[in-house]
């Protein structure tokens, strides 16, 4: 456990909304021993609906980190298949590559709503985490130390005072970005799409995503069918902008858009809901000792799910950080680099997903006729195959640019791999999974271990005592570990690639910081500070730069 004798000083963190996210970070900083206060306007729980139903594999292994993503993965709806159809031919289906060995399904599908119950579990066994229902925030005073949150509650106002505030307030936090000075820019698509969650038996259907152009069914748009628990399916219909849910409802229509999917069979609608989905993103998503995440801080198209996922992306990028700055283990500028992590991961999901729905909803008659000719002729010519787009399903942002990792030039980032691909372990990339040993009688996960603290890992044929001293230095918890003794089986070694004599630097949350292939002393201290947030090293001597008490060095796996 990371905890152990930590100890935080000051006032607890407070997060704003209790969603996933700001369930997940509160969590998170637990780990780190940071205490928070959850504040949520609600009086309570909203148990209805799907929502965010498909939980990407890395995201479970984030929530396996605070007790809960075995849990979840476990009564979630595995599959490992996507399938994509035009009319009543298919054009293709792939499957989800794991560079190692996962402990997790690429997705599985479950409701939001269990998947917060789940970590409301974990928020209650959770001393260092209090959950505060109806309480609004209605206003902010930040400072050069943290933030004063104002509230109103059933019992009158309240005010809290915090050195950190994380922000995970959902869409609808027009106010608070307002407070916060923040803009929220892009556009909202015209089209709608029809949700229900239907309850029925569809054999064959259980392990798969399926999505349909232009169908019979739903001509000239588009329907994607998710498999969910207790024999529920999501069906989502692109629907006119000028869709009447209850005229639907009341004409006998409704029943015979279900019917044309699943047949003359039962089945009860469990939820429905009409959307219209937005892009858009904060111009920061850091001010001063606050912090954007989540769906306050970006709003993207649902195909390829990536909405949820990359919030708790956010939760953990902002955890680690709050946790190494509060406890005086890092600079102040580690919270600048959230900000460039995170708000480049959300562009990215938005230039994903914004490509989605020009394919999907052609803004314009040019790209109409582009997307029928990529359709007419995606079932004979792979090459055409590959520019339909039915969304590119989510996936780990790689840090290859981020300030805090030192580039190799002989691990150069070969780009955005194919759909269902990860891209090889390297500067900036989320290093695989896979099980190791960690004594003789014990075994465990790699990533487990990687986000203990600052991993230094030693490949074979690597000195020990370039990574000794610089990790001994580290504020906060480090280790070294050779790369030999918990991988007797070479399962690890297969995935990570690693070339004889290397040191890699492993950050906190399993991001690769570095591979240093000619590893000094000077050369793995640098990285580490460059990893913490520290300015660039150009030539500043290190002995004399101030520096936090050093945390405790760990050789081997706890």
């Amino acid at each position: 456990m990371i905890r152990g004798s930590i100890t935080w000083s000051a006032d607890p963190v407070v997060v704003v909304g209790a969603g996933p996210v700001g369930q997940t970070a509160a969590l998170l900083l637990a780990r780190w021993g940071v205490p928070s206060v959850v504040l949520d306007r609600r009086s309570g729980r909203d148990p209805i609906g799907s929502k965010a139903i498909c939980q990407q594999r890395d995201v479970l292994d984030i929530w396996e980190a605070v007790g809960a993503g075995a849990q979840i993965a476990a009564e979630g709806v595995t599959w490992t298949t996507a399938r994509t159809f035009h009319r009543d031919r298919e054009l293709f289906s792939y499957t989800f590559v794991d560079a190692g060995r996962s402990a997790f399904p690429p997705f599985v599908n479950i409701s939001q709503a269990r998947t917060e119950q789940v970590l409301d579990a974990r928020i209650a066994d959770e001393p260092l985490v209090a959950l505060r229902w109806a309480h609004r925030v209605v206003g902010l005073t930040p400072d050069t130390s943290g933030v004063t949150v104002h509230c109103d509650t059933p019992a009158g106002p309240t005010t809290l005072r915090t050195p950190y505030l994380l922000l995970c307030a959902g869409a609808r936090c027009d106010e608070l970005r307002r407070l916060l000075g923040v803009s929220f820019d892009g556009q909202s698509f015209d089209d709608r799409f029809l949700i229900c969650d239907i309850r029925t038996h569809l054999p064959g259907w259980a392990t798969e995503r399926r999505f349909y152009f232009d169908p019979v069914w739903n001509p000239g748009r588009q329907v994607l069918i998710h498999p969910c628990p207790d024999s529920t399916f999501r069906i989502d219909w692109q629907v006119p902008p000028d869709y009447d849910l209850a005229r639907e409802e009341a004409s006998g229509a409704l029943d015979r858009r279900i019917r044309a999917i699943i047949g003359d069979r039962d089945y009860e609608i469990v939820w429905k809901s009409v959307y219209r989905f937005q892009s858009r993103r904060v111009n920061r998503m850091r001010v001063g000792r606050t912090l954007l995440a989540g769906d306050a801080a970006h709003l993207v198209a649902p195909f390829g799910a990536r909405g949820l996922n990359s919030g708790v992306a956010d939760a953990e990028n902002a955890a680690w950080k709050i946790a190494y700055v509060g406890h005086g283990w890092a600079p102040e500028d580690l919270l600048e680099t959230y900000h460039a992590e995170r708000h480049a991961a959300a562009g990215e999901n938005l230039e994903v997903t914004t490509a989605t729905m020009d394919f999907l909803v052609p803004p314009d008659a040019v790209r109409a006729r582009r997307r029928a000719e990529v359709l007419a002729g995606a079932g004979a010519d792979p090459a055409i195959r590959a520019q339909v787009d039915s969304g590119r399903l989510a996936e780990p942002f790689w840090y290859v640019e981020s300030p805090l990792t030192t580039p190799d030039p002989s691990r150069p980032f070969p780009g955005r791999p194919p759909r269902g691909a990860a891209p090889p372990a390297g500067p900036g990339v989320l290093v695989p999974d896979a099980p190791i040993t960690t004594s003789e009688d014990e075994h465990g996960r790699f990533r487990a271990v990687a986000r203990d603290g600052f991993l230094l890992l030693l490949a074979p044929d690597a000195d020990p005592a370039v990574a000794r001293g610089p990790a001994a230095s580290v504020p906060g918890p480090a280790r070294v570990i050779a790369l030999a003794d918990i991988d007797p089986a070479g399962e690890l070694s297969a995935a990570l690639r690693m070339r004889p004599g290397e040191v890699w630097v492993i950050r906190p949350d399993a991001h690769v910081a570095a591979t240093l292939s000619a590893p000094t002393a000077a050369a793995v201290a640098a990285a580490l500070d460059r990893a913490l947030g520290h300015p660039a090293t150009m030539g500043e001597d290190r002995a004399q730069r101030s520096r936090p008490t050093p945390g405790p060095l760990l050789e081997t796996p706890s």
